[in-house]
C-alpha cells in the first residue's frame, strides 16, 4: 500500500463551508474555538475541565459496557487519570460497519492520539468511538454494499437501534461467502446491536487503543440532568442555536440542523419519540404518554436515561461525559458543529476542536491498470465524466471534431456586423447581438454532436472509462460513501492496519490509497 494526496478543492466534492473551514477563512473563526493543529492541543487541554468524579463515573460505566467482551481495553483504566484526554469520532451503527468512511473515522482518531502522545509525552490520549445507539432511523443503518451487491436487514423492531436484537442478521451472515469469524461472533453472541458493534470494533481496532462508548447508560445520563431541565422547561437551547445559525447564514453559508423548542426524545423500551409541550402538558408524540411539569421534573431526577438528546444536544452530552479535546467528522458534521458553539458557551463546556476525518479513495491494481489503458490520471478522476469523455475523444481522434477556429471566426464577423448596425441604428445592434447568441448556441450543439459521434467511434474506450468510474464512483457516489471495507479486507486482512500505518490525521488533503 502507498498513499498519494490531492487537495480537497481539486476533488470537486466538498462544500464551500468545509473548504473555508480547513483553510481557516477569517469569517468562520467566531464559530469555533481552536483549529486542529497539533500545537493547539496544549491550549485545549488547559481549557478542558473534567472532574475526578466524572472520570470515575465514566470508567465504571465503560467497565459495565465491556463485560460481554470478556476483556477490556487498558485505556479504560487510563481514563481515571487526570492527565488523560480523549479524541472522539462518532457514527451510526451501520451493519457490518456500513460504508468505508466508518473505518476512516476511527483510523483518524487512533492516529491523532499517536501523534499527540509523541508531541505531548506527559499526557495520555485515548481514541474514542461514540456509538449512536439511541438513533432510531433504522433505514440509514440497515444495509451495506459488498462486491456490488446490496445486503439489507429487514426487521419490524422499533425504537433505539442499539437495543435491536441481531438474530435476523444470520441470514446475511449465511449469504456472504467467507464472512469473517469476528462478524459472525459479534452478531450471534451479542444480546443487541450495540454489543455487536462494540465487539467487532474491539476486534478490528482494540490493539490500537480504541474505546467504544455507548451514551445509553443511566450513570452517564445523570450528567445531562441540568441540560434536560433547561431545554424542556426554559426552552433555553433553541435561541442559542438560532443566533449562531443566523450569523452563519448572514456570512453566506447554508445551515444544516434546526433546534426545536424541546430537543429531547423520550426513550424507553422500544419507544424513542419527541417530547412536545401541548397545553401545559408534556406529550410524547405518537404515544398516549404525557406528563405534568412536576411529574416530568421528578422523572428527570430519577430516570435521566429516559431522555435522549437529538442532533443538537448529542455533541454537548458527549463533551459532558468525556475528557475530550477534539471531534473528528465529515463535512456535514463539521458544518453542524459550527452552529453549536453558543450552546457550549452557555453551559460552560469547552468547545472541542473540529477535525476533518480522513477521506480516501482506494485504487486497486486492476483499476489502475484500466486507468492506464484508458489514458487517465488520478486528477482526471475528479472531473465530470462527460467532460472527461470529451477530452479523451478529442485527444485520441485523428479527426477535427471541434469548432474553435471556425466558431471564433463566425462570431468575429458578427462583431463587425454589430458595429456596422450600431452606426446605422443603435437598436439594430441588439438584434444582431441576439442572432450572434443564437448562432453561438447552435454551433455548440453541432460541436457536441461531433463529439457524440466520435464517442460512438471510440465506444470501447468509453466502456473502459465507464468501468473505471462505476468502480470508484458506484451509483455516481464517492466510493467511501457506498462500498464496504470487506471489499478490500477479504482480499487483504491487513487492510485496516495498513490504513492506520499510512493515513495522516492532521494532513487535511484527500488520500488516494494505492492498494495491491
Amino acid at each position: 500500500m502507498k498513499v498519494s494526496k490531492v487537495d480537497f478543492a481539486q476533488t470537486n466534492q466538498f462544500s464551500s463551508l468545509f473548504q473555508d473551514y480547513i483553510t481557516e477563512k477569517s469569517q468562520l473563526k467566531e464559530f469555533y474555538n481552536l483549529f486542529p493543529r497539533v500545537e493547539n492541543f496544549e491550549d485545549q487541554i488547559k481549557q478542558k475541565q473534567f472532574s475526578e468524579e466524572s472520570r470515575s463515573v465514566l470508567v465504571d460505566a465503560l467497565k459495565e459496557q465491556y463485560q460481554h467482551i470478556g476483556e477490556e481495553p487498558e485505556n479504560i483504566e487510563l481514563l481515571a487519570e487526570d492527565n488523560t484526554f480523549t479524541v472522539t469520532t462518532g457514527h451510526q451503527l451501520n451493519i457490518f460497519t456500513g460504508p468505508l468512511y466508518f473505518i476512516y473515522k476511527i483510523v483518524t482518531v487512533i492516529n491523532t492520539c499517536k501523534d499527540l502522545k509523541h508531541k505531548y509525552p506527559d499526557y495520555n490520549f485515548v481514541p474514542i468511538y461514540w456509538m449512536a445507539t439511541e438513533d432510531h432511523d433504522f433505514d440509514e443503518i440497515s444495509y451495506f454494499r459488498l462486491n456490488g451487491k446490496k445486503h439489507i436487514w429487514k426487521t419490524e423492531q422499533t425504537g433505539a437501534v442499539g437495543r435491536f436484537n441481531t438474530k435476523e442478521l444470520q441470514q446475511i451472515l449465511a449469504a456472504v461467502p467467507g464472512m469473517p469469524e469476528f462478524f459472525i461472533n459479534a452478531y450471534t453472541k451479542s444480546k443487541n446491536l450495540a454489543e455487536a458493534v462494540r465487539s467487532y470494533v474491539h476486534h478490528l481496532f482494540g490493539e490500537h487503543g480504541i474505546v467504544v462508548v455507548d451514551g445509553d447508560h443511566p450513570k452517564l445520563k445523570a450528567a445531562l440532568k441540568p441540560v434536560i431541565r433547561e431545554d424542556i422547561f426554559d426552552t433555553a437551547v433553541k435561541p442559542l442555536v438560532d443566533e449562531q445559525s443566523i450569523k452563519l447564514e448572514e456570512t453566506g453559508y447554508k445551515t444544516q440542523v434546526y433546534a426545536r423548542d424541546i430537543n429531547f426524545f423520550y426513550l424507553k423500551d422500544d419507544v424513542r419519540e419527541r417530547i412536545e409541550e401541548v397545553d401545559g402538558k408534556y406529550q410524547v408524540l405518537n404515544t398516549e404518554i404525557s406528563f405534568g411539569a412536576d411529574e416530568l421534573n421528578d422523572l428527570i431526577d430519577q430516570n435521566p436515561e429516559y431522555f435522549s438528546p437529538n442532533v443538537i444536544l448529542r455533541p454537548l452530552y458527549q463533551e459532558l461525559i468525556l475528557p475530550n479535546l477534539a471531534y473528528a467528522g465529515g463535512p456535514s458534521e463539521v458544518g453542524y458543529w459550527l452552529q453549536l458553539k453558543t450552546i457550549f458557551d452557555h453551559f460552560k463546556v469547552a468547545f472541542p476542536m473540529l477535525m476533518p476525518r480522513n477521506f480516501a479513495l482506494v485504487l486497486t491494481s486492476p483499476i489502475e491498470t484500466k486507468m492506464g489503458k484508458v489514458g487517465i490520471s488520478i486528477e482526471d478522476l475528479f472531473k465530470p465524466k462527460s467532460k472527461l469523455e470529451a477530452e479523451l475523444v478529442t485527444k485520441s481522434t485523428d479527426k477535427d471534431i471541434q469548432l474553435n477556429g471556425q466558431k471564433d471566426a463566425i462570431l468575429e464577423w458578427f462583431d463587425k456586423i454589430k458595429a456596422q448596425a450600431q452606426a446605422i441604428d443603435p437598436t439594430l445592434s441588439q438584434h444582431v447581438e441576439a442572432q450572434q447568441t443564437k448562432t453561438a448556441n447552435r454551433l455548440d450543439i453541432i460541436e457536441k454532436k461531433f463529439i457524440r459521434a466520435e464517442k460512438k467511434n471510440q465506444s470501447d474506450r468509453m466502456r473502459q472509462l465507464s468501468a473505471v468510474f462505476d468502480e470508484i464512483f458506484p451509483n455516481a457516489t464517492p466510493q467511501e460513501r457506498i462500498d464496504n471495507f470487506l471489499n478490500f479486507y477479504m482480499v487483504n486482512p491487513d487492510f485496516v492496519n495498513e490504513l492506520i500505518a499510512y493515513l495522516e490525521p492532521l494532513d487535511f488533503r484527500f488520500n488516494i490509497v494505492h492498494h495491491d
